[in-house]
């Protein structure tokens, strides 16, 4: 036994010598010299466990959340109490949604009148999304999204629109719902490639013109194509012009028509253009609005008493439409309903189809649907700061109002079809077919630009989920935060709702018959309208659409 005792002693004498550590704190001047390696090493570890410790500590203080209480310092705080009962309430409502990190967001100053040149000095430097070399200097966003992946409450909605007169005691522009109807504010964002037509559509027919801001984002060949902010005839023969008149409240945004990578950038531009107006609307450069289009696609926003609600739709041809006084001919209109996949350079997508225009079965309302068009959207402004377009997706098309509709459903938005439309679109058809097949496409940038769409397509997939057969790793994350999805309802929830498959890329057929067709899905979801209007609570309902009639075409 004492044998294997001095062996274990021995061997715990020999790991302790070839060890890194001192085997012994020695106080003697013997000892001293003859562990000075060992103290010195046992010195510098100190230090190093007590710079870790500070360094931990500052850590943990840069962690701590902003509080923002409106509070006097030396008032005690019950941090535990901060959150409002509301929030509390909501936190349980949402579908799977990632709510996200509570931070402190200010909605930026707003005014009116307002335009981007008296900042023409403060752009910023954008690397073309496309070439990734050439470097523009683009107006800086008003706001960066307002939701924090959280619900966007009623409070901070209030924050964000303009009026044109400013409250009488305050000085303010920004008055909330208090704000008269027909002063609220609305910006129109164009965007347009090489398109005559452009000056047509800004002379739009509003009953209350001095409410409107356009922003343009005209593509162009200098000296070929028509400039969008010129007047369409000489102002001093007719200065009753919009582009004349109104010339203070248009701003354009000129870019080399080579430069063009798609919609998507473009309208990411016309984003930048946004500076906290009430309402948003967006169309293409070729429409014709109806006369006092204006108060009629207000009243039918406010009339779905819906802080969320997106009016939006694929639009009717302008053949047959509109009386030589303006007023629409219609007593249909299309709806969202229609979407399938197909393939393509850029992989298996969702796109819209041709969609039903019919008399609409519910009255008094806009009406529920599932997608969101780009052709023609009217929101409040906050819609455009929330669900910004994603300036890394060059060359992208179909895509485009997958990304902006399911990203905006993630964030808590709800589309719905007009009930009249307030615009009509000029295509290539009937009498329209020779002057429009002239107008180029910015298709014709292709082959400067090849491979981009690719990479851009996984990236717009990938943020909404619907590409779960490739890697995260393999697609493009940059600056996710700012163009990706909310955290109040999932992408699972909508594909769920509305029968779509991303696994093996496909949908369920005849969802229209649940849309349009008696209005089932309007009936079903709006009775689920939160009480303080900030959109259709959806964990409330476990509605899957399966075809009823799947061997049906």
């Amino acid at each position: 036994m004492a044998g294997d005792g001095e062996r274990k002693s021995r061997k715990r004498r020999d790991a302790a010598h070839t060890s890194g550590l001192p085997s012994q704190v020695v106080c003697t001047a013997q000892g001293v010299a003859a562990s000075k390696n060992s103290v010195e090493l046992g010195a510098l570890l100190s230090f190093f466990v007590v710079g870790l410790y500070l360094y931990g500590f500052w850590e943990s203080v840069l962690a701590l959340p902003d509080v923002d209480t409106g509070r006097r310092v030396g008032i005690n705080l019950n941090l535990a109490r901060l959150e409002s009962k509301e929030s509390l309430d909501r936190s349980l409502e949402t579908d799977g949604g990632d709510l996200g990190t509570e931070k402190h967001l200010d909605v930026p100053f707003a005014t009116w009148p307002v335009t981007v040149r008296d900042e023409a000095n403060d752009y910023e430097t954008l690397i073309h999304p496309g070439d990734k070399q050439t470097r523009m200097q683009v107006p800086k966003f008003w706001s960066a999204p307002l939701h924090n992946k959280q619900f966007f409450t009623r409070e901070m909605a209030m924050k964000v629109g303009t009026c044109v007169e400013p409250d009488p005691n305050t000085g303010s522009h920004v008055r909330g719902d208090k704000c008269p109807l027909h002063q609220r504010t609305i910006y129109i964002a164009v965007a347009s490639y090489r398109d005559f037509q452009c000056r047509y559509t800004v002379e739009s027919a509003a009953k209350y013109p001095e409410r409107l801001r356009v922003g343009i984002v005209d593509q162009i060949v200098e000296g070929e194509d028509p400039i969008c902010n010129e007047p369409i005839e000489p102002c001093s023969e007719k200065p009753e012009q919009a582009l004349c008149k109104y010339r203070s409240q248009i701003d354009t945004y000129k870019m080399p028509a080579h430069l063009s990578v798609g919609p998507v950038f473009a309208r990411h531009i016309g984003h930048r253009l946004y500076r906290g107006e009430y309402y948003t609307t967006q169309s293409d450069a070729h429409v014709t609005y109806t006369l006092d289009w204006d108060v009629d696609i207000i009243e039918q926003m406010e009339a779905t008493h819906n802080e969320m609600a997106v009016l939006s739709t694929y639009l009717t041809d302008v053949q047959g439409s509109i009386d030589p006084a303006g007023h629409s001919l219609r007593t249909t209109r299309p709806i969202m309903c229609n979407t399938y996949y197909e393939g393509g350079p850029q992989g298996l997508h969702l796109r819209h189809g041709s969609q039903p225009e019919r008399r609409p079965s519910i009255h008094g309302t806009p009406q529920l649907q599932p997608w969101w068009a780009a052709g023609y959207s009217f929101s409040r402004g906050h819609f455009a700061v929330n669900v910004p377009y994603d300036e890394h997706q060059p060359m992208i098309f179909q895509g485009e109002e997958m990304s902006i509709g399911i990203r905006g459903f993630t964030i808590g938005y709800d589309f719905y079809a007009p009930e009249r439309s307030v615009c009509f679109h000029h295509y290539a058809v009937g009498k329209n077919k020779a002057s429009r097949e002239k107008v180029k496409h910015f298709w014709e940038n292709g082959n400067r630009y090849a491979g981009t769409g690719v990479r851009a397509m996984a990236r717009l997939l990938g943020i909404v989920h619907m590409n779960p057969e490739v890697k995260p790793s393999l697609w493009d994350h940059v600056e996710e935060d700012m163009y990706g999805i909310g955290g109040v309802r999932t992408p699972e929830k909508f594909y769920e709702l509305f029968g779509i498959d991303v696994v093996e890329k496909t949908t369920q057929g005849h969802l229209c018959m649940f849309v349009a067709e008696q209005g089932r899905m309007h009936t079903e979801f709006v009775k689920f309208l939160r009480a303080d209007g900030m959109g259709i609570d959806l964990s409330k309902t476990r509605f899957a659409w399966v075809d009823p009639n799947p061997d049906e075409k």
